[in-house]
């Protein structure tokens, strides 16, 4: 592992069921993150995008293969063992911000630390709410906040414990135009101004366009790797890997159809 990698899967297979019924969800996927990089990992529905982020953050186990973090063989590790990396090594990001809504912005973003029982950097959390415009909006509860401001929110708390990794899931999912280019804007901030590292599942080739780099995959493969991606490219490649799966699906259709004949 090069000493500028923050992560990376080696021969990471992942199969779910067995025989006939069994979804080849990764096949054999190599790939390293470098550390301080935004990436973005673009894919049709059912591609193995999702898949590959919850295998990476210690969220799902591989078939076959090893995920490396820092150095590290996450595949080997216990339950345990992952609990304690997630928590004070990784960061995550999620479609549906996930705050607490008894609790107020400033508790939410702390919630990390106050769970692992981590000290509270305080130059750290101003930094945090001023860069991400939350220091006037930190009493209030989640219902009180734009759904921009809930996600501002929930990317403070990602980054709160300084972790190694964030992960973000369709950050943008459920936000309106204004809102997204207003949280990818953070994103792309808390890699250039703070080192951040980032790998981003989105299928918004717009969104991926934020990153430094774009993976797009395909059937449980990576089909494209694109540097300083653009949206008209990023468009394109997702457009030609859904009219291959629609001719592939077609082709089987007809197969099966001569087959029963």
């Amino acid at each position: 592992m090069h000493r500028d990698t923050a992560i990376e899967a080696i021969d990471v297979v992942k199969d779910y069921g067995s025989g006939e019924n069994a979804v080849h969800a990764l096949r054999g996927v190599n790939v390293a993150f470098e550390r301080g990089k935004f990436t973005a990992i673009m894919g049709p529905s059912g591609s193995g995008k999702s898949t590959l982020m919850h295998t990476l953050a210690g969220l799902d186990s591989v078939s076959h293969g090893k995920v490396v973090f820092s150095g590290f063989d996450i595949t080997s590790m216990n339950d345990t063992d992952l609990t304690m990396l997630r928590r004070h090594r990784i960061g995550f990001i999620f479609q549906s911000f996930n705050l607490l809504p008894m609790f107020t912005a400033k508790q939410n973003i702390l919630m990390p630390l106050t769970l692992s029982g981590g000290k509270v950097d305080k130059q750290w959390f101003r930094m945090l709410t001023q860069t991400l415009g939350l220091k006037d909006r930190l009493e209030h509860r989640p219902n009180e906040l734009s759904g921009g401001q809930q996600q501002r929110v929930a990317i403070a708390r990602a980054l709160i414990t300084k972790p190694d990794v964030v992960f973000a899931d369709e950050p943008t999912g459920n936000l309106d135009s204004v809102s997204s280019a207003e949280v990818l804007g953070f994103l792309k901030k808390s890699v250039t101004d703070f080192g951040q590292t980032i790998i981003m599942v989105t299928h918004d080739a717009v969104a991926a366009s934020y990153a430094d780099r774009a993976i797009v995959f395909a059937d449980g493969n990576i089909v494209a790797d694109e540097a300083n991606p653009n949206p008209d490219r990023m468009n394109d490649l997702l457009m030609q890997e859904r009219r291959r799966s629609l001719t592939q699906q077609t082709v089987t259709a007809q197969v099966n159809s001569a087959l029963l004949r």
